[in-house]
């Protein structure tokens, strides 16, 4: 199982379980996607969203992008923007429990979370940093939930934070730890519940802007002309 879900007394406690750091590949993106809208529809009154381990999820698998070629990023860009989203777009109250690293995609699924509790790691977005640019997607829901001004440093320099430093620039509203989060979904939980729906409907109205297809042509170039793998091979050791 890449996730598994666990009823903490009608709060859906979602927790990433794949691989030592929980890289998105396509098969998480699809599990992070069917779950949320099975949630969505579901009885549960309130979301967490966790990893384990060392990570909350440190962002796309690239070697995996890099095995798979341009057929492989293909199908894989799509799938990383439903996935986020699923969690962005569900209907009822979502916390995210950052355990540890939440990087570059981990950092915009803890973004696309109502709230955002951290106990460990750093968190940040650092795609630049790779050569790539960000789906159209990703960035409208760091701005929402990071503040325009926040969410331009925070790409332009690709910094790790953190939690008290997260904090601070107003990445995370809490450190804590899950049980913090916990106890955050079961506040937002207790607005009843269409009026929370329909009030996340009108703060999110007009996010994701257009789909720029600029972004998957420089993704497929970036896995071909090698900028991908240098980053790679400078800053993380294969298992």
């Amino acid at each position: 199982m890449s996730l598994h879900v666990e009823d903490r007394d009608g709060v859906a406690v979602v927790r990433l379980a794949h691989g030592k750091v929980n890289a998105l590949d396509l098969d998480l993106l699809r599990a992070i996607t069917t779950t949320f809208e099975e949630l969505d529809r579901g009885d549960a009154t309130a979301v967490v969203f966790t990893g384990s381990g060392p990570a909350f999820s440190a962002g796309v698998d690239l070697w995996r992008i890099l095995d798979g070629g341009a057929a492989y990023a293909r199908e894989f860009l799509p799938a990383l923007d439903a996935a986020f989203l699923a969690v962005f777009g569900i209907g009822k109250p979502t916390v995210a429990a950052i355990n540890g690293h939440a990087i570059a995609g981990g950092a915009i699924l803890a973004a696309a979370c109502d709230q955002r509790v951290m106990s460990g790691g750093t968190i940040g977005v650092t795609e630049l940093l790779v050569g790539v640019p960000f789906p159209t997607t990703a960035l409208d829901i760091l701005g929402y939930a990071w503040g325009q001004a926040a969410a331009q440093r925070a790409v332009l320099t690709g910094a790790t934070l953190r939690p008290q430093e997260a904090l601070a620039a107003g990445h995370i509203d809490q450190v804590g730890t899950a049980s913090a989060a916990v106890a955050r979904a079961r506040t937002l939980a207790e607005i009843p519940a269409d009026t929370f729906r329909l009030t996340k409907q009108q703060l999110h109205a007009g996010i994701p802007g257009p789909v720029e297809p600029r972004v998957a042509e420089l993704w497929l170039t970036a896995v071909e002309d090698g900028r991908i793998g240098r980053y790679m091979s400078r800053t993380v050791k294969r298992s």
